[in-house]
């Protein structure tokens, strides 16, 4: 068997490192339909298949219709059919999670979350067509995807690690802070939502919007930007002044860096009328924040080396 082969069926003859490698494919392609989702939003794509599970009443498939454009029709079809490969990993995931040897019971676990979840994404994708768009449905459709991105990365982090007890790297109150600081992220995703589901790109000109006074909805978010950026800001500084570990001060300087970034173009697309490019990039932005954040709080903590029965090669395939 050659190489490429043995790392295609790397889910069925697992090594620690291909582990970890579709751990993080599962981060990625979870990241990418959310950033894909919001594609179809801006280009007014979400009712692009009216009909689900099929794309219109006659065929699961587009076909031409009188009513529908092919260009929406076509960008909402790619995004269904991305769901399949979110699930080809999340199943790989499961696999390589069980035929690990000796199978780690926490990994499996959280291994199982990702089909899960990415089936209940789906069917939920049925309810946000078949309520039109309804801004809570929309809203909750990012929000599960983010929960899906956050079992991922813990699937990463725990592959990369022992089964130890937890123990922490810095001082005990770093860590609380940096507890903190994830749900503060969360909550800034969550008005980051609002902030969308009450603005101009509602996926389809049939859709409803929240209510809300967008002018009142940007600011809160804005005064929760600014929280969260504090308490980045005060988690680097308490790292540089106890002489933390290095890996840990870079993922705090990373988590600013990418904040920053995420501002920069939320203020620009505020003052330019909020362009649907600038909006892929924010939720891209808003994806990537989210990440680093998780990345800190696993960064922060230690659950000793892996097995060494587990870091072996992968072994021979059988002709």
């Amino acid at each position: 068997m050659n190489s490429n082969l043995r790392r295609l069926l790397s889910f069925w003859y697992p090594t620690a490192r291909s582990m970890r490698g579709w751990a993080l494919a599962a981060v990625v392609v979870n990241a990418g339909i959310t950033v894909t989702g919001v594609a179809v939003r801006v280009t007014g794509s979400g009712l692009g298949c009216p009909t689900w599970p099929k794309c219109t009443p006659d065929s699961f498939i587009p076909v031409a219709h009188p009513e529908l454009s092919a260009a929406t029709m076509a960008v909402e079809f790619g995004n269904r059919l991305l769901t399949f490969l979110v699930l080809a990993v999340g199943a790989a995931c499961v696999l390589a999670a069980m035929r690990l040897k000796p199978r780690r019971p926490a990994l499996v676990k959280l291994a199982w979350l990702q089909p899960a979840g990415i089936t209940a994404q789906a069917l939920w994708g049925g309810l946000v067509v078949r309520t039109m768009l309804n801004p809570v449905t929309v809203s909750m459709h990012f929000l599960i995807s983010i929960g899906l991105i956050a079992g991922a990365w813990m699937l990463y982090a725990r592959s990369s690690e022992g089964d130890a007890p937890a123990e922490r790297v810095v001082h005990r109150d770093i860590r609380r802070l940096t507890q903190v600081l994830v749900p503060a992220v969360f909550v800034l995703l969550v008005a980051g939502v609002v902030v969308t589901g009450t603005g101009p790109h509602s996926g389809d000109e049939r859709a409803s919007r929240f209510g809300f006074d967008i002018e009142s909805v940007a600011r809160l978010h804005a005064d929760i930007v600014f929280l969260v950026v504090g308490l980045t800001f005060a988690v680097l500084f308490a790292l540089h002044v106890t002489d933390a570990p290095r890996h840990v001060r870079r993922a705090a300087l990373l988590l600013l860096g990418v904040e920053l970034a995420q501002g920069l173009i939320g203020y620009v697309q505020y003052f330019t009328a909020v362009p649907a490019f600038l909006v892929g990039m924010h939720v891209l932005g808003s994806t990537l924040v989210w990440i680093t954040a998780l990345r800190l709080s696993t960064a922060v903590r230690t659950r000793g080396p892996i097995p060494a029965a587990v870091e072996r090669e992968l072994a021979p395939l059988p002709h």
